[in-house]
């Protein structure tokens, strides 16, 4: 497996992503060498998985219709994942059989991934959770997949720098314990262009890509097609535009 395709994208409304997934894991299923990482933002809801369920919502149907809220149910493993501002939402979708990977390995990788960001962030205490990665049992990431012909879809959500409030009335698999940031864990505020510059490189090494290829992308009311900006941007381009906002700014991998 040679090079990923990385799609860098802003705030992409829920369904318009299910979209693009599902065109994706098709285009990636019938390809010899291609890879997909999308990565975004969801504005507010609440997607639950096989394992969740409505009694692990403790908003009632007044407060969800308050708030705008929309609960989608969706064909992946996990149960509840309360999306918000703040928070990536790291869809890949990766051809497993290529790769080599069975479900268990691939899972046990994604973990990894997200827990090596975390300690970049100079959290020393992320560790493996059922439910995907935590720090002194609060989940920081949240792991659910959903695989097709063995093209994996779905993947993970770190919280970076969301209100932490609303996690205490969603379960998203901590138990009684809500969710917590790497923010909150750093106690200092952080550049998410860096946590999604470490989130590429974490994928690449762990999964053994060669090289990654960057799209950045806007959203657009064109469900069909994910926009681009004017040309792709090869990895070294990424790398020196993470050297320069990592040189100017010890907020994110501050000693």
């Amino acid at each position: 497996m040679s090079t990923l395709e990385v799609y860098l994208l802003d705030h992409v409304p829920f369904e318009q992503l299910l979209t693009w997934q599902r065109r994706m894991v098709y285009e990636v299923s019938g390809s010899t060498d291609r890879a997909v990482l999308l990565l975004c933002e969801h504005e507010p809801l609440i997607s639950v998985g096989r394992e969740g369920s409505r009694a692990d919502i403790r908003f009632d149907a007044d407060e969800l219709r308050q708030r705008n809220w929309s609960i989608r149910w969706v064909n992946r493993g996990g149960g509840c994942t309360l999306h918000l501002p703040g928070q990536l939402a790291i869809y890949p979708i990766f051809p497993l059989r290529r790769l080599g990977l069975n479900l268990p390995t691939y899972l046990s990788h994604l973990r990894d991934v997200m827990r090596n960001v975390v300690a970049d962030a100079n959290i020393r205490s992320a560790s493996h959770d059922p439910s995907g990665v935590a720090v002194n049992g609060r989940l920081i990431a949240q792991v659910g997949v959903a695989v097709r012909n063995w093209v994996s879809y779905f993947g993970t959500v770190l919280n970076v720098n969301p209100d932490l409030e609303p996690f205490r009335r969603v379960d998203c698999g901590g138990g009684a314990s809500p969710m917590t940031s790497i923010e909150r864990e750093r106690r200092l505020s952080i550049n998410p262009q860096l946590v999604r510059q470490r989130i590429v490189e974490h994928m690449r090494e762990r999964f053994g890509f060669d090289d990654y290829v960057l799209r950045p992308g806007r959203t657009s009311d064109d469900s069909r097609n994910i926009p681009l900006l004017s040309r792709s941007v090869h990895r070294r381009t990424f790398e020196s535009l993470g050297a320069l906002i990592w040189s100017r700014s010890q907020e994110f991998f501050g000693t």
